[in-house]
């Protein structure tokens, strides 16, 4: 990437984090024990699991595709592109299926748990991590009585050119 590339991606994170920290709907999910939030006007449908058809070379986290209604939906697999330490697939799993930059996408999680409102008081910075830990994706932390919400970027995610999902023009 390019000293321009980088700063695009870096205000587009920025924007997002603003964004989040402005409070709004957040769909929440389970990936292992802990639990994310992404903001609902992302979301397109959530659908069972069903095994994709697998396309050679792809990285491990890019499950494969499936048809959605005539259109080829590419199957990423949040639990192995996040580093969980199990993805075992059951009657839980489930498929979001996101609307990312004009593009169709599905997301593996293990639940979805609901759709809670937080407002700008209930969130809270994403914090400074050392180098070794990719936060860039993360745009705040989300605490709702007991529960702790890692609030996610998922079209930043899901449009990285590190997913290779999106042709982003340079």
């Amino acid at each position: 990437m390019d000293m321009i590339t980088d700063a695009k991606q870096i205000a587009k994170h920025e924007a997002a984090r603003s964004a989040a920290a402005m409070g709004g709907e957040f769909l929440t999910f389970r990936l292992g024990a802990e639990e994310y939030g992404i903001d609902i006007l992302k979301v397109q449908e959530i659908r069972s699991y069903e095994s994709p058809t697998r396309i050679a070379n792809a990285p491990p986290f890019i499950k494969g595709v499936v048809n959605l209604r005539g259109v080829i939906v590419p199957i990423v697999d949040l639990r192995l592109k996040l580093a969980c330490e199990t993805a075992d697939y059951n009657s839980f799993t489930v498929v979001i299926v996101l609307n990312v930059k004009g593009r169709v996408v599905g997301a593996v999680v293990d639940s979805v748990s609901d759709v809670l409102a937080l407002d700008k008081d209930t969130i809270k910075p994403a914090p400074e991590m050392s180098s070794a830990v990719d936060t860039s994706f993360i745009t705040g932390i989300g605490s709702v009585a007991d529960r702790m919400l890692i609030l996610m970027d998922i079209e930043g995610l899901m449009a990285s050119e590190e997913m290779g999902l999106i042709n982003t023009v340079h």
